[in-house]
């Protein structure tokens, strides 16, 4: 792909987060053949331990879970199945039962272990409770409790092959503000230290049980969004040894992504982390050879084969039809694709679902007196809360349902001034990165500014998310047109989630005015389709209504220099960043600068297969950029260890070889003083290498 193309894409959002990978042309489509999978002779006399994690909802892979588990038996190994968490939410198939059915297909496909993830907290401790009493296998949380002691078992020794195998659970602390409080009250997730301590207890308690090998069914994750509070497998296994094996979940994490967070042999210090993505993409297959050697792989289930008659599909296919008989039938249709996505998506930046569901939640709850003045009325729900993409066409029940799949209720909030904008603050805590609290809004209009620091003070009572301890971030423009009054109280439309102090939102929760209507989230969002919208979504809500506008301002930025309108312009672009002194307009460029500008301009490609690392300060915060430059013919040095200051003549040999990579015009990107003298040896300020962008981002055009 040309420059042109991947830069009028950046340019058309404003800013890279935005970018989506465009839609393969039919014509370069090419259809791929997966070889059937063969069981290597190898395992006969092994151990073969075969997980999932975060199903959501894809019970067809059940089967496969299955075929494959008869496989490695035919060859002679002995098979554990097990799985790391959240499968009885993500799909109607699973959620309209409460994860009955999945609990149901899990026993036919003979597991005998699973941990917890955070979604499976989503109808309640109870429910979950209940669902244990059907699980023909065990579950293991050994950082759950409920009233100060283990809610679920902790640990297992399981006989495989000769050998013991000593499993334990952990589930994500998150969970404490991801599940809906008032449905796990008395329940606790331990984290930080505290997780850490739970985990090495299990470890000496199992090794104290003699056993050969430790497994833990983790639902971590590797995700950033975790690492605020040190939460994720690999903050954990920094602290921990004496585990063989971590079986990840919660970030939907593949090998390739373990990989770009540890290592080439995905190990954090003597442990192996793996994981197989989500919605059984993959079946994990963990091998202890008769030697004792460990193996990690991942399975791709279009490989796996089922017989027609299998029972375990063939239930799987009646439970969906049952859903489809009744959550099948077009209700309506929409005229335009309803952004679904994480990120960039919901819980990065507004979308045109999150503007729809708001502006349903808004219309029911002021069909009724709310006791306030109309322009005090605004709606809020979390992007983490939605779930899927609404496509353009018929619009079902079923559709409706994975997109709101929680069983929320419209509740209603009355806060002051202050405490609305507190909300928005927290919310966006790490804005531009995702995070499930980002707020979709309506009747709101605001601003984020990422370029500034989110001012963290300690954490909400019982959450992992912190208080603000000042407004840094977030400007209000407009509530219904009107300035916000920090005293006037405001009537905050939202879900019962958030109205309990679910994810970022504590500061809903304690106030002393809460209203739930019972009015089901889904249940809104449809009648406002039929009644307000007569049936179809259209034009207007085609794109985002510009309720959220997200700047890249650090401090240092003069409005009447001569080169603010260049740093604006490459800063809200996401292609530069501030410094830690700001925007540092007078600062030199570094090297590294120059590589991570092009590499955001690209959109940060992740690394290809096979790709060469070239730098040795792999923790960097340029080592991604650097090593993109490598791979791109940008440099050939075999290493990378000096950040140090570049002259205009390193800036220039970088731009132009970029430019040839690209096949883009190299003139006037590189400009000299009146007289045209280039000033070759001489530095380059960030003000002026600003301005450099900006020419070279005219010149793509």
């Amino acid at each position: 792909m040309k420059f042109k193309k991947l830069l009028s894409l950046a340019l058309s959002a404003a800013m890279v987060l935005s970018l989506a990978v465009p839609a393969m042309a039919a014509d370069e489509a090419a259809e791929v053949t997966v070889e059937p999978y063969v069981v290597s002779e190898d395992v006969k006399d092994g151990i073969v331990i075969l997980h999932s994690n975060d199903v959501h909802g894809a019970i067809e892979g059940y089967a496969k879970m299955a075929a494959l588990k008869a496989m490695f038996e035919k060859a002679g190994a002995d098979v554990i199945v097990v799985d790391a968490g959240d499968y009885i939410q993500g799909d109607s198939s699973v959620s309209v039962s409460m994860g009955d059915t999945a609990v149901e297909l899990m026993n036919m496909a003979g597991y005998s272990l699973s941990a917890l993830g955070n979604h499976e907290f989503d109808y309640g401790y109870e429910n979950m409770k209940a669902l244990a009493e059907k699980a023909d296998f065990e579950i293991l949380a050994a950082n759950v409790l409920f009233e100060g002691k283990p809610a679920f078992g902790t640990n297992k020794v399981v006989e495989l092959g000769g050998k013991k195998i000593g499993f334990f659970g952990m589930a994500t602390p998150e969970t404490a503000t991801k599940a809906h409080p008032a449905k796990i009250k008395g329940v606790t997730f331990a984290g930080g230290e505290e997780m850490y301590k739970v985990a090495e207890e299990q470890v000496k308690e199992l090794e104290a049980a003699k056993v050969d090998y430790v497994i833990c069914l983790g639902h971590l994750g590797i995700d950033d969004e975790t690492a605020v509070n040190a939460n994720r497998s690999v903050d954990l296994l920094e602290k921990v040894e004496g585990i063989d094996v971590f079986v990840d979940g919660h970030s939907h994490s593949t090998e390739e992504a373990i990989v770009e967070k540890t290592n080439a042999e995905r190990k954090v210090g003597e442990t192996v982390l793996t994981s197989t993505g989500t919605k059984f993409a993959n079946v994990g297959v963990v091998v202890i050879d008769k030697d004792g050697k460990i193996t990690t792989d991942c399975v791709n289930t279009e490989a796996i084969t089922v017989a027609e008659d299998d029972k375990i599909l063939a239930r799987a296919e009646e439970i969906k039809a049952e859903i489809e008989a009744d959550y099948g039938k077009a209700f309506a249709k929409s005229e335009v694709e309803l952004n679904g996505d994480k990120a960039p998506g919901n819980r990065t930046q507004e979308t045109n679902l999150g503007d729809l569901i708001t502006d349903a939640m808004l219309w029911y709850a002021t069909k009724e007196d709310l006791g306030v003045a109309a322009e005090n009325v605004v709606a809020i729900t979390n992007g983490g809360g939605i779930r899927a993409a609404i496509k353009a066409g018929d619009i079902s029940k079923k559709d409706v349902n994975t997109v709101l799949p929680f069983g929320n209720t419209v509740a209603v909030d009355y806060v002051t001034g202050a405490v609305l904008l507190e909300v928005l603050e927290a919310s966006t805590f790490c804005t531009p990165a995702a995070v499930g609290g980002f707020p979709q809004v309506a009747g709101i209009e605001f601003t984020v500014n990422v370029g500034k620091a989110f001012d963290a003070g300690e954490n909400y009572e019982g959450t992992t998310y912190a208080a603000p301890n000042s407004i840094n971030r977030v400007t209000v423009n407009s509530i219904n047109g009107k300035e916000l009054d920090l005293e006037a109280t405001y009537a905050v439309v939202t879900n019962d989630f958030l109205a309990a102090g679910g994810d970022t939102y504590y500061a809903l929760s304690v106030s002393d005015r809460i209203t739930d209507t019972g009015a089901p989230l889904d249940e809104v969002l449809m009648q406002y389709i039929t009644d307000v919208l007569e049936g179809t979504v259209g034009e207007k809500y085609a794109e985002p209504q510009g309720r959220i506008t997200i700047v890249n301002r650090p401090e240092g930025l003069v409005e009447d220099a001569w080169w603010y309108d260049a740093a604006v312009r490459t800063l809200d672009a996401f292609i530069l960043n501030g410094t830690d002194k700001g925007f540092d307009p007078d600062a030199t460029v570094t090297t590294a600068t120059v590589y991570q500008m092009l590499y955001n301009m690209e959109g940060k490609p992740a690394a290809g297969e096979g790709d060469k690392v070239v730098t040795t300060v792999e923790k960097a915060w340029y080592v991604d950029a650097v090593n993109w430059g490598a791979n791109n013919g940008l440099f050939t040095e075999e290493t990378f260890e000096d950040d140090s200051v570049i002259d205009r003549a390193g800036i220039k040999a970088i731009m132009d070889a970029y430019c040839a990579l690209k096949e883009v015009p190299n003139e006037n990107i590189m400009v000299g003083n009146e007289n045209g003298d280039m000033m070759l040896d001489k530095d380059l300020t960030r003000a002026e290498f600003a301005q450099v962008v900006c020419n070279l981002m005219d010149a793509a055009n």
